[in-house]
């Protein structure tokens, strides 16, 4: 479904991918983690065609998005949905409002069968009859799932989740996490979650791809990179710091 082939990404002296490789399945689930400010979210965004790398390519079903032009990277864009960090809700439209913002925005629909959409992506994350509500009537946790039904209110392949438990109490965290297994199965979409939460990347994962120095340093079930023995693995997923780096 998705595919990286030795990509590398600079901004100015600072190199943030450094030959990333990486394949991705069909429905898989599949969760990135690493250090913050280590190129998670940067890569994200070159898997669904927002950066382009300095070289490189990054591949869906098949095809090289890295060298398209903008109109045919929206259409690759429509198997897309994303979760956002902030879920990125518009504080002045309601929650309907927001939900249906791409689905007004492609112009397929009649307003009667947008309705119908998104009641279901709101039932889908247990989140019924609240179309009218603003973003800020709504908790955190609410907010995370308006988020994610407006990234599932039109069917897409594949689902791209930001950091999806960020700033979430321990309980709301989880639900998200099981949330986005429950969709994943429900709709059969392949899933990629960037996280640096192992408590949320064990619920949610497949497979774990570990992001380090720029390159994917790690990969296995949860339960192989929970039990590592590399050093650096063990390191992050138990939360130690290296002793090199007490006196930065």
């Amino acid at each position: 479904m998705i595919e990286a082939r030795e990509v590398h990404k600079s901004f100015g002296s600072q190199k943030v991918l450094n030959g990333v490789s990486l394949k991705i399945e069909t429905g898989e689930r599949v969760v990135i983690i690493g250090r913050s400010g280590g190129g998670k979210s940067i890569l994200l965004k070159h898997l669904i065609g927002l950066l382009q790398p300095d070289a490189g390519e990054v591949l869906v079903n098949g095809q090289r998005i890295d060298n398209q032009n903008e109109h045919r990277l929206l259409e690759v864009r429509r198997k897309f949905g994303m979760l956002f960090q902030g879920a990125a809700l518009f504080d002045s439209l309601t929650v309907h409002e927001n939900v249906a913002f791409a689905l007004h925005r492609q112009g397929k629909w009649t307003d009667q069968e947008i309705r119908a959409k998104v009641t279901e992506a709101l039932e889908m994350v247990d989140l019924p009859g609240i179309e009218d509500k603003k973003p800020a009537e709504l908790s955190g946790g609410m907010r995370k799932r308006v988020g994610l039904a407006r990234a599932i209110v039109y069917k897409p392949e594949i689902i791209l989740y930001d950091e999806p438990t960020t700033g979430l109490d321990p309980i709301s965290a989880d639900s998200i996490d099981k949330m986005i297994v429950k969709i994943s199965d429900r709709l059969n979409v392949t899933s990629i979650a960037v996280t640096h939460d192992m408590r949320s990347a064990g619920i949610i994962a497949q497979r774990i791809l570990m992001l380090h120095q720029g390159k994917i340093y790690a990969t296995g079930t949860p339960a192989e990179i929970l039990k590592s023995t590399d050093p650096i693995v063990h390191r992050f997923v138990n939360g130690i710091s290296d002793p090199k780096e007490h006196n930065l």
